[in-house]
């Protein structure tokens, strides 16, 4: 199994331009809100018609502008799951199933299939429930159930956790990534959530205002996310603007700092650190900084610290136990030369 899209669309001022392949993997379109990511999804599906490109999924060309070729969502065989699930609401779960299974003619096959797929989803008990009658992690393995017993080519998730309290979250993730691991095609994944894509996903596409700013394994996409909008949606909190003084040395305007790198890639703009790459040290990188607050979180505290007066503050996440020991009104820290991202800086108007 395989996708390719290279396809172009315009809303109002809003233009989509995106171009990515992927195997049997799972790829998330990583990005913010209105980033273009669901209408990637809707333009594979058949449900968007892009303005011109290339859509081909397992060698089946779904949409050529070129070749006037744009086959009805019926004909594409995608899986797409929505954010809502898109249950029908008068129709049971065994009744919303055996709707995604209508395309096989066979009755005595149609009614196997939704059979093995109730039952591998644990539905069987639920069969004449309403959708209003489940609940939230019930209506998402309907509605996954409604679109394997289809076999799709192709399966197309729509923040498939959005709708769920975060209590339930990591258990259906579990649950969602064995789902994928028996489907054995290629799965895209939409997310804002970089923790979700990074356990879920093999692969990664960074989305920004219609265009894919960075490709690559999630492990090449989160050491080096390429762009300020790519650095942000994996974590990294701390960023400023940069001078460069020379071929390995750089000012960190907004931190009031002077790093020395290992290079200067051609058209970057800013550096960012992650909060937890940050060390206790001295030597290379390193500054003593006025701590200026300090922020309680569950198993962490981020502690804000200043180079000068007037620098911006940069944030350092630590164990708890560490940080209780170390508290001082100044530390030493370091920002080693490896961990230092430096970045592009493309600011884009966002799709509303």
């Amino acid at each position: 199994m395989s996708i390719f899209v290279d396809i172009e669309k315009t809303l109002g001022n809003f233009r989509l331009k995106v171009a990515f392949e992927a195997g049997n993997e799972t790829l998330a379109l990583l990005g913010a809100s209105g980033s273009g990511k669901s209408m990637t999804l809707k333009c594979i599906a058949g449900i968007e018609t892009p303005d011109k490109g290339r859509i081909v999924v397992d060698d089946v060309v779904l949409f050529d502008s070129e070749k006037r070729i744009n086959l009805t969502p019926q004909q594409r065989h995608t899986g797409l799951m929505f954010q809502n699930y898109a249950l029908f609401p008068n129709m049971t779960v065994l009744q919303n199933i055996r709707a995604g299974a209508s395309r096989e003619p066979d009755k005595k096959k149609r009614e196997a299939a939704v059979s093995v797929v109730m039952d591998s989803f644990g539905l069987t008990p639920l069969a004449n429930h309403l959708p209003t009658q489940l609940s939230g992690g019930q209506q998402q393995r309907t509605a996954l159930a409604r679109i394997l017993v289809s076999n799709p080519r192709i399966l197309l998730l729509d923040e498939p956790f959005s709708a769920l309290d975060n209590h339930l979250r990591f258990r259906l993730e579990q649950e969602v990534r064995q789902t994928i691991a028996k489907f054995g095609k290629t799965v895209l994944l939409v997310s804002h959530d970089r923790d979700e894509v990074f356990r879920l996903a093999d692969s990664i596409a960074v989305v920004n205002s219609g265009t894919i700013d960075a490709f690559g394994t999630k492990a090449e996409v989160f050491r080096n996310p390429q762009t300020r909008m790519g650095a942000m949606l994996t974590g990294c909190k701390n960023i400023s603007a940069m001078k460069v003084l020379d071929s390995t040395h750089i000012r960190a305007v907004d931190w009031d700092m002077t790093l020395e790198v290992p290079g200067i890639p051609e058209g970057v703009s800013v550096v960012g650190i992650r909060m937890h790459d940050i060390r206790q040290a001295q030597g290379k990188n390193s500054f003593r900084c006025r701590v200026v607050g300090e922020i309680e979180n569950p198993f962490s505290y981020t502690v804000m610290l200043q180079a000068s007066p007037a620098a911006a503050p940069v944030g350092w996440e630590m164990n708890k136990e560490i940080w209780q020991k170390l508290r001082a009104e100044e530390v030493d820290i370091c920002l080693p030369t490896e961990a230092l991202l430096l970045l592009k800086d493309e600011t884009k108007e966002v799709m509303k």
